[in-house]
Order: structure tokens, then C-alpha cells, then sequence
């Protein structure tokens, strides 16, 4: 009889510090998808139906004076889980910041790995300077996407 109380206790004692933990949730909106300043959070993404073609141009660069930044838009690479499409901030030569304008977010998986895995790319981009980047474990096929975008809105700068 001893023994079934205490195992009691000991039970109802762990369930209720059990449920006293908070679960990690995101403080506010997802952090930003591109890096460059003011750019806003992700809300989302401008995820319509895929086309069956796998890259759809972009718009091309616009003219900049030299030194002054630019943006210039990647082609959109469907993946197994919805388009990816980037878009690059060079001042010269030297990519400063890389802004997300589509990725997948049909389901709420595929929006906890994105709010992970693209603000991971975008540091990578901007550190290589280059789409020569490594894949986010994880998230392999938007990974993919955001390379091949990157490598495309990168090939289309240099005119």
C-alpha cells in the first residue's frame, strides 16, 4: 500500500513539472527570409501553382551607376516541394544580401524547416559571396532550388 502511494506521488509530481514546461515556440513572426535591411518578415510565401517548365526566367538586372546596389531576380526552380526563387543584392561585385521571394509553405512542415534552413542559405551566400554553397541538412530540396536561383540570378548580373 506504501509503495502504490509514493509510486502515486512520484507519478502525479512528474506530470505536473511536465506540464509546467513552455514549449519553444518563435517569439513574434518568423525571423527574416532575406538579409538585407528592411526587409520584413516571412509571413509566407508567394507560392502559387508550379508550372511543369523547371526554371521560368526572372526579371533581368536592372542598370545601376557602379557602387550603387542593385537587385537582380533568380530564375524560379520548382523542387518536389513547391518553387524557389531568389533574388540578389549586389553593390559591385559583392553580394549583400539575398532576399527569398518564393519557397515551399504549402504545409506546416515545410514552414518550420524554411524558417530554419532559408536564413542559414542567406548567411552562407553572403559569407561565400558565391552560389557554391552547402546544402541545409533537412531541407535538401529547397536547398537545391535556392542554388541553382542563386547561380541563375548570379549568371544573369554578369550579364
Amino acid at each position: 500500500m506504501r509503495r502504490a502511494v509514493v509510486t502515486s506521488a512520484a507519478t502525479a509530481a512528474g506530470v505536473v513539472l511536465l506540464l509546467s514546461l513552455k514549449p519553444h515556440e518563435a517569439a513574434g513572426p518568423v525571423p527574416v527570409i532575406g538579409s538585407g535591411a528592411g526587409s520584413g518578415t516571412a509571413s509566407g510565401s508567394d507560392v502559387s501553382e508550379p508550372s511543369n517548365a523547371s526554371a521560368s526566367p526572372a526579371p533581368s538586372a536592372s542598370a545601376a551607376p557602379a557602387g550603387a546596389a542593385r537587385k537582380v531576380g533568380g530564375d524560379t526552380v520548382n523542387t518536389r516541394y513547391g518553387p524557389v526563387q531568389v533574388q540578389v543584392t549586389l553593390t559591385g561585385s559583392r553580394i549583400t544580401a539575398v532576399d527569398v521571394l518564393k519557397y515551399p509553405a504549402s504545409e506546416r512542415r515545410d514552414r518550420e524547416i524554411n524558417a530554419t534552413a532559408l536564413p542559414l542559405l542567406n548567411q552562407e551566400a553572403i559569407s561565400a559571396q558565391s552560389a557554391a554553397i552547402d546544402v541545409v541538412s533537412g531541407a535538401t530540396y529547397t536547398s537545391d532550388g535556392y542554388v541553382r536561383s542563386l547561380q541563375s540570378a548570379l549568371d544573369r548580373a554578369k550579364g
